[in-house]
């Protein structure tokens, strides 16, 4: 059976999603139903999924997360299938978005408000944008190196807030806007990665453009819920981890050589 390694953050992991995958870490909440799951279920490949909520390229390449390996040591070179969907904590996407719907006096206590001022700073976010390439080509890198004859494919994010000018109540019009010009350089620094390590890159932003959070069918949530059983504010749904899995498949079966 063909070996299908799945690396990534939450948005990769499906937190809330249910049922968690067997074994899996509580604080990585991988679910059994993520795209990574789905793909292997459908193409039968034998999964190994290391994803990892809140990861960062650096809990790929290099540090322990929670006593987790780096994600990149589960690569032995025997690979066919590696899907990466990283960078979003790098550049503080999701954790801006959390920060803005938080109750504002929170802002306003030591550390904590500093941390929260930070992530909503524009000039702040743009520095971390401006570093998160070199990462994303590092991770690209080392993968290529691990798994030289595997089919890397970079998995971007779904896209979470409606079109510019329209309106993503609780978040104020300057925090979407900021969400969602994050979410663009995001995508454009993971394809510019993917292509300069000769990985494939799954567009995911640009397939679910119709489906953000506030559209009739939805591939993610918005502010949403915290209970734990449900699918996390944020992120993606059920819907959505299905809508990727079909992506990274219909991908599969074409040539390397072509972006999906």
């Amino acid at each position: 059976m063909s070996r299908y390694v799945a690396l990534g953050s939450s948005m990769a992991a499906g937190p809330g999603i249910r049922p968690r995958a067997a074994g899996s870490p509580l604080p990585a909440g991988r679910s059994a139903r993520n795209y990574p799951h789905l793909t292997a279920e459908r193409l039968g490949l034998d999964l190994v999924d290391v994803t990892y909520s809140g990861a960062t390229t650096a809990n790929v390449l290099r540090d322990s997360q929670r006593g987790a390996p780096p994600q990149i040591t589960a690569l032995d070179g025997s690979e066919d299938l590696v899907t990466v969907t990283i960078g979003g904590n790098d550049v503080g996407y999701v954790p801006l978005l959390f920060a803005a719907t938080l109750p504002s006096v929170l802002r306003k206590l030591p550390v904590l408000g500093d941390t929260l001022r930070e992530l909503l700073n524009p000039a702040a976010r743009e520095a971390a944008l401006n570093e998160v390439g070199a990462a994303l080509r590092e991770v690209g890198e080392a993968v290529r190196s691990r798994s030289p004859r595997a089919r890397i494919m970079f998995v971007d994010y779904l896209t979470l807030l409606p079109p510019p000018g329209t309106p993503a109540p609780p978040l104020a019009d300057d925090v979407a806007d900021l969400g969602r010009h994050v979410a663009q350089r995001l995508a454009e620094e993971t394809a510019a990665a993917a292509q300069a390590t000769g990985c494939q890159v799954i567009h995911a932003a640009d397939a679910s453009r119709d489906h953000h959070a506030w559209s009739a069918d939805p591939w993610t949530i918005g502010a949403g819920s915290l209970l734990p059983w449900r699918p996390k504010p944020w992120h993606p749904n059920a819907a959505g981890m299905r809508a990727v899995a079909d992506l990274v498949i219909s991908a599969v079966g074409r040539p390397s050589t072509e972006s999906c």
